[in-house]
């Protein structure tokens, strides 16, 4: 499905393959011989979406741009089924493993590897040929690695890049401040989904 989001519609280059019951929202760009398989979301919430060539996105995958942060992928880049992708920058010549996070800010260098469940988190960085083990958590600029039953240390470097404001633009608050600003402000951020036109 084709949607028209904001104004702005799909650049879907001919070659490329769209499977019927994936997603393509709003303004996003597919390059030259790339493959959306089939339930694949890939979503310009208020930020662009830009495809290389020669990619494939996967069935179930979710990749979604936002104001602050595009969402750009280079060419010959494999995204794994049930990855997800926001906000990020992704070189060419990288493999996303099934399951993969890459959060909002990160910046994925030319032929890294995440594996099975790795996590990219907000703002980190990797160099090129990186590796992100099965399972494990990258966090920090530049990026250290740590497995998930390591959550002191990573949440040691995590707490001061702040998610909350990376990813919602709001200081850091206990939960029940938090949470009714959080979720007000994201509905009417997505409330713009209301005037979609299928193409």
């Amino acid at each position: 499905m084709l949607l028209e989001h904001r104004g702005e519609t799909p650049d879907i280059h001919e070659s490329a393959y769209i499977a019927p019951t994936a997603t393509i929202c709003g303004d996003v760009r597919i390059g030259a011989n790339s493959r959306v398989l089939f339930g694949a979301t890939v979503a310009a919430e208020g930020g662009p979406v830009d495809i290389g060539e020669n990619c494939i996105i996967m069935e179930n995958a979710v990749l979604r741009g936002t104001g602050p942060h595009p969402l750009r992928i280079g060419e010959h880049v494999l995204v794994g089924p049930r990855a997800y992708l926001t906000g990020c920058t992704v070189k060419e010549n990288v493999f996303l493993a099934t399951g993969i996070t890459i959060f909002n800010g990160a910046e994925l260098g030319a032929g890294t590897e995440v594996r099975i469940n790795g996590v990219v988190h907000i703002m980190t960085v990797l160099p090129p040929e990186s590796l992100v083990p099965i399972g494990w958590v990258a966090v920090g600029d530049p990026a250290e690695m740590f497995s998930p039953d390591e959550h002191e240390a990573i949440w040691e470097i995590q707490k001061p890049l702040n998610f909350p404001e990376v990813v919602f633009g709001l200081e850091r608050a206990p939960p029940d401040t938090l949470m009714p600003q959080l979720t007000r402000r994201y509905s009417q951020a997505l409330e713009a989904h209301h005037d979609d036109t299928e193409l």
